[in-house]
C-alpha cells in the first residue's frame, strides 16, 4: 500500500478506512464486517472507528445491536478526503487517461468492490456507449501500468445497458462520469 496516504498516516488500517468510507460515502459498515474484511483484529479496528469517529470524520449510527459508522459528509475536510482517497485508488487517473478519451461515451460506472470502497486491486468499470473496444483496451493497459491496479471493463450500447439495469440495481455502483449530451 505504498501510496499518498503511507507517508500520512502510519495506521495500515485507518488507510484502509478512509478509502472504505471516503471514495463511496454512502456506504456504511459495522465493526466485525470491517475486521472480517481487512483480516484484523477488531480490537485494532476499534480502535481507528473510536478515533475517526471522534475526530468527526465518521458518524456512527445504532442499528440493532449493531453500530454502523459512514462518512461524516458535513465535515470540512470531507471534500479533500474524498479527492485523496480518489487519487490514492486512481479513479482520477482512470477517468483522465480513458474515459475522456474513448469518443462516443454516455456513462461511466465504478462496480462492485471498488464502488463500496474496497481497493481490491481489480477496477471494474461498466461503460455505456459506442466504443472502440481495441482503443479501450490499449488505454487500460497503459492507465493500469501507471496506477498498479487491474481494470477490468464492461462495455454496453444504451439498450444493453437498459435491460442489465435492474440487476445493475441489485450492484453497488458509483457513476464517475456521465456525458454532458445527455
Amino acid at each position: 500500500m505504498n501510496n499518498l496516504f503511507t507517508g500520512l498516516i502510519a495506521s495500515k488500517t485507518r488507510i484502509k478506512l478512509l478509502i472504505r468510507f471516503f471514495f463511496n460515502p454512502k456506504t456504511s459498515s459495522y465493526l466485525r464486517e470491517l475486521a472480517k474484511e481487512f483480516n484484523v483484529s477488531t480490537n485494532s479496528v476499534r480502535e481507528e472507528l473510536n478515533q475517526l469517529t471522534s475526530t468527526n470524520l465518521l458518524k456512527s449510527e445504532k442499528n440493532g445491536r449493531q453500530v454502523h459508522y459512514m462518512a461524516n459528509q458535513d465535515h470540512p475536510l470531507f471534500p479533500e478526503l474524498k479527492s485523496m482517497v480518489a487519487k490514492v485508488i486512481g479513479i482520477d487517473k482512470v477517468i483522465e487517461s480513458i474515459i475522456t478519451r474513448l469518443g462516443d461515451l454516455e456513462r461511466a460506472y465504478l462496480i462492485d468492490d471498488y464502488a463500496e470502497g474496497k481497493d481490491t486491486g481489480i477496477i471494474d468499470l461498466l461503460l455505456v456507449g459506442n466504443i472502440d473496444q481495441y482503443h479501450l483496451n490499449d488505454l487500460s493497459r497503459k492507465t493500469e501500468r501507471y496506477i498498479k491496479r487491474k481494470i477490468r471493463s464492461l462495455v454496453l450500447t444504451r439498450e444493453e445497458f437498459e435491460e442489465f439495469l435492474p440487476s445493475l440495481k441489485e450492484r453497488p455502483r458509483v457513476l464517475i462520469w456521465k456525458s454532458e449530451k445527455e
